[in-house]
C-alpha cells in the first residue's frame, strides 16, 4: 500500500491529509526518507564537479526535503496530539537524528567543499542573502564539531546523541507527569470559586472520567484555582502537585537527566575549545557574552525583587487578618495578590473574563495585522489533526501568503504551555513555497455550548504566539535556513513580545472585547481599571521569570553541578530569592532548558528581546499611533519578512535606527528606577 507521507498531497494548500494518514505511516516513511537524505547528502559529497553555490550550498538546503516534511508533520503531532505510539515513535527516532545530523557536519569532502567556497567567497559574485545562508552554513559546520578528528570527533557524536535521548525523556516525563496527576473535588471544594473557574473544574473532571469536577495541572486551570480558591489546604495540595512536576520519583523523575544533560553540554563545549556551554551558546546570539546577560538580568531583578518584598508585606498581613499566623507561601501569594487587585484596582476576574471571549481576541489579532499589514483571514475546510483545530486561509490583496492552524484547547495528549510552529516553511529556492504555521496554547476548554472565556494573561498568550506567526507567515526570502522565526533566539522574542503590545490598545479592546451573553462592549470604566492594572503584581511575575533565567545561566556557565538541586537552590540564596515566590520554571520541569537545547543559557532572551520590543512600540508611539503605516511597514520590511538575512542588531537598527536601553522595559513592567543603571 502507498505511504500518504511519501507522496504528493493533492489538497488544498498541500496541507497534510491528515484523514489518510495512520501511526503506522511514520515509521516506514521517517526510515525510506531518511535513506534518502543520506544518499543525496553523499551524492553532494562525493560529486567531481568543482564546488559551487549551486552545487554545494543550494543542494545541501534541498538534500532532505522530504525528511523534513516527514518530521514537521510528526513532531508537531508528537507535541500537539500524542500517544503511546508517537512517544515510542519520537524515543526511538530522536537518536537516528541526532547521529544523521553529526555524519553530515562531520563529512570531511562535504565540510571541504564548504570550506573552499568560504575562502573564495570574495570571488563567487553572491547576492547579500547567498553571502549570509554561506557563514551561516559554515558557521554551523564548524561548531557542530567539523574541524575535530579522531576519539574527540567520535566523543561529540556520541554526546549529541545521548542529548536527543534525554532530551526526549525529560519532555515525555513531564508529559505524564501532568497527565498522571488530577485532584478530584467535592461540591463543597468549589465554594468560593468564579463559574469560570467551576465550569473548568467540571470539563477536566468530564475530561478525566471522573463524577465530579477535578483540578488538573493545566496551567489554565491550575493558576486561577490558585487565584481563588479559599481552601488553603487544596491551594497548597495543587501548588505542590504543579511544582513537583519532573521530581517525583519512580521513573518519569527528571533530576538525574538534568544532571547528566548539564554534564554532557560542559563536554560538548568542552570538546569544541569554549570555556562553558553558556560561551558556547551565546557566541551567535546577540548578547555574546554571560556576562552581558549577567547584567541585563541583574538591572531588572533588583528593582523587581524590592517591588516583589514590598508586595510581600502587604499580602502578608491580608494572611494574618484572615487569622492565619506564620509567613506568606507561594501557594497563598497568588489568592491574596487576586483579592488585593479587586480591592485596589477594582478588578475581579470574573468580571472580566466574559468579556475576553477566545473567538473574539482572535478576531482582534487578525485585525491588528489587517491595519498594519494588510492581511485578510478566511476560515479553511481542510483536513486536521484534532477535532478542536482551526484553519484559516490568509491573504494580502487577494493573494495567497500562507495557511494559519489554530489550536487553542488544553488536552491530557498535549504537552503544555503554548508555542508556535510550522509544517511548512516560507522558501523561494524550491518555488514559490508558501508557509502553514501553527499556533498550539493549551486554554481551558468550556463545557459543550458555553463560549470559551480567557483570562487577560491567555489573551496575551495569544497575541504573543500569533506575532511568531506572523514572522513566519510574512517571511520572505529564498532560503529556509533564514526563513521567518531562524533567526537568534534572543530575537526571536521579538515580534511575539512586542505583538503582545496590541491588545494593550484601547481602541482594540473596545471593539472586540464584548460580553459573552450580551454581545455589550466592555464599559470604559473596566476598560480603564484594566489597563491601569497591566503592571499589578509585576514584581511577582518578574521575580519568578528573572530568577529562572539566572539559574539557567548559572547551570551552563561554570562546571556542571554534581546535584542541579543543591545548585538550584544555592543560586537563589544568592541572588536573594524572596521565600513566597517559587521559579517560574524549577529545574525537574524546565523544558525551556531540558527538553532540547533551544533555550538552555537562553532563557533570558524574553528579557533581552523585551528590551526591544519595548522600544519597538514606543517608536509608533513616537510616530502616528500604533496602526501608523510607515512604522508598520519598517516592522514588515526589516523584522517580519527579513528571517535572518542579516544579524539581530543590523535588523533592529535598520528598524530603530539604534540600539536601546533598559528604560522603556523598566518603565513599562511599572520598575523604573531613575537612578539604576540602564544602558543594556
Amino acid at each position: 500500500m502507498t505511504n500518504p507521507l511519501l507522496q504528493d498531497w493533492d489538497t488544498p494548500f498541500r496541507i497534510a491529509p491528515f484523514d489518510a494518514i495512520s501511526d503506522d505511516d511514520f515509521e516506514p516513511a521517517f526510515e525510506t526518507a531518511l535513506a534518502q537524505a543520506r544518499a543525496e547528502i553523499d551524492r553532494i559529497a562525493a560529486q567531481a564537479e568543482a564546488p559551487s553555490f549551486a552545487n554545494t550550498i543550494e543542494a545541501l538546503e534541498q538534500a532532505d526535503a522530504t525528511l523534513d516534511r516527514v518530521l514537521s508533520l510528526f513532531f508537531n503531532l508528537a507535541g500537539a496530539d500524542s500517544n503511546p505510539k508517537r512517544e515510542a515513535l519520537q524515543r526511538a527516532f530522536s537518536p537516528k537524528l541526532a547521529q544523521y545530523a553529526s555524519e553530515i557536519t562531520m563529512n570531511r569532502p562535504l565540510f571541504e567543499r564548504i570550506e573552499t567556497l568560504w575562502q573564495a567567497r570574495e570571488t563567487l559574485d553572491l547576492t547579500d542573502e547567498q553571502q549570509r545562508v554561506l557563514y551561516l552554513t559554515r558557521r554551523g559546520f564548524v561548531r557542530s564539531g567539523a574541524r575535530l578528528e579522531g576519539a574527540a570527533r567520535d566523543r561529540l557524536a556520541a554526546v549529541k546523541e545521548r542529548l536527543a535521548v534525554l532530551g526526549t525523556q525529560f519532555t515525555q516525563n513531564l508529559l505524564a507527569d501532568e497527565r498522571g496527576w488530577a485532584l478530584e473535588l467535592a461540591d463543597d471544594d468549589l465554594e468560593g470559586l468564579p463559574d469560570f473557574v467551576v465550569a473548568s473544574a467540571r470539563a477536566a473532571g468530564a475530561e478525566k472520567g471522573f463524577d465530579g469536577p477535578a483540578v488538573t495541572l493545566s496551567r489554565s486551570l491550575i493558576v486561577p484555582f490558585l487565584q481563588f480558591s479559599p481552601r488553603r489546604d487544596l491551594r497548597r495540595a495543587a501548588y505542590a502537585a504543579w511544582t513537583l512536576r519532573g521530581a517525583n520519583g519512580g521513573e518519569t523523575d527528571n533530576r538525574a537527566i538534568a544532571a547528566e544533560t548539564l554534564e554532557l553540554r560542559q563536554e560538548r563545549a568542552a570538546l569544541l575549545g569554549y570555556e562553558s556551554f553558556a560561551d558556547y551558546k551565546l557566541e551567535t546570539e546577540m548578547a555574546k557574552r554571560p556576562d552581558a546577560v549577567e547584567k541585563l538580568l541583574m538591572q531588572v531583578w533588583r528593582p523587581a525583587r524590592a517591588a516583589a518584598e514590598a508586595d510581600a508585606a502587604v499580602l502578608t498581613e491580608m494572611l494574618h487578618a484572615d487569622g492565619i499566623n506564620g509567613d506568606l507561601e507561594p501557594w497563598d501569594w497568588r489568592y491574596y495578590a487576586e483579592k488585593r487587585r479587586k480591592a485596589e484596582h477594582d478588578l475581579d476576574e470574573a468580571e472580566l473574563k466574559p468579556y475576553l471571549q477566545l473567538d473574539r481576541m482572535i478576531e482582534a489579532a487578525f485585525a491588528c495585522a489587517g491595519r498594519l499589514f494588510g492581511l485578510a483571514f478566511a476560515p479553511a475546510e481542510v483536513p486536521v489533526y484534532h477535532p478542536d483545530v482551526r484553519v484559516w486561509e490568509v491573504t494580502r490583496d487577494g493573494r495567497h501568503l500562507a495557511v494559519f492552524v489554530g489550536d487553542y484547547f488544553a488536552r491530557g495528549s498535549k504537552r503544555s504551555g503554548a508555542w508556535c510552529s510550522s509544517f511548512r516553511q516560507q522558501q523561494k529556492l524550491a518555488g514559490d513555497i508558501r508557509p502553514i504555521v501553527v499556533n498550539v496554547c493549551n486554554f481551558a476548554k468550556p463545557e459543550p455550548g458555553q463560549p470559551a472565556l480567557l483570562s487577560y494573561d491567555d489573551a496575551r498568550t495569544l497575541f504573543h504566539e500569533f506575532g511568531h506567526a506572523l514572522h513566519q507567515m510574512l517571511s520572505d526570502v529564498t532560503y529556509q535556513r533564514i526563513s521567518g522565526t531562524s533567526v537568534a533566539r534572543d530575537f526571536v522574542e521579538l515580534p511575539s513580545q512586542l505583538y503582545e503590545h496590541w491588545l494593550e490598545v484601547p481602541e482594540v479592546l473596545a471593539e472586540f472585547a464584548t460580553h459573552a451573553e450580551t454581545g455589550a462592549p466592555m464599559p470604559p470604566a473596566l476598560l480603564d481599571r484594566l489597563l491601569a492594572a497591566t503592571t499589578y503584581d509585576m514584581g511577582f511575575q518578574t521575580v519568578e521569570y528573572v530568577a529562572s533565567a539566572l539559574v539557567d545561566l548559572a547551570f551552563h556557565r561554570g562546571a556542571a553541578p554534581e546535584d542541579p538541586m543543591a545548585r538550584q537552590a544555592e543560586i537563589l540564596d544568592e541572588i536573594g530569592m524572596p521565600r513566597a515566590i517559587g521559579m517560574r520554571h524549577a529545574t525537574p520541569h524546565f523544558a525551556h532548558v531540558f527538553a532540547g537545547d533551544g533555550y538552555s543559557s537562553g532563557y533570558y532572551s524574553y528579557m533581552w528581546s523585551e528590551v526591544m520590543d519595548a522600544d519597538a512600540f514606543e517608536a509608533f508611539e513616537e510616530a502616528g499611533g500604533p496602526f501608523d503605516a510607515q512604522m508598520a511597514g519598517k516592522l514588515e520590511r526589516f523584522i517580519l519578512s527579513a528571517g535572518g538575512s542579516e544579524e539581530a542588531d543590523v535588523l533592529y537598527r535598520k528598524f530603530r535606527g539604534k540600539m536601546p536601553g533598559v528604560e522603556a522595559l523598566l518603565k513599562g513592567r511599572g520598575l523604573f528606577e531613575p537612578t539604576a543603571p540602564v544602558t543594556a
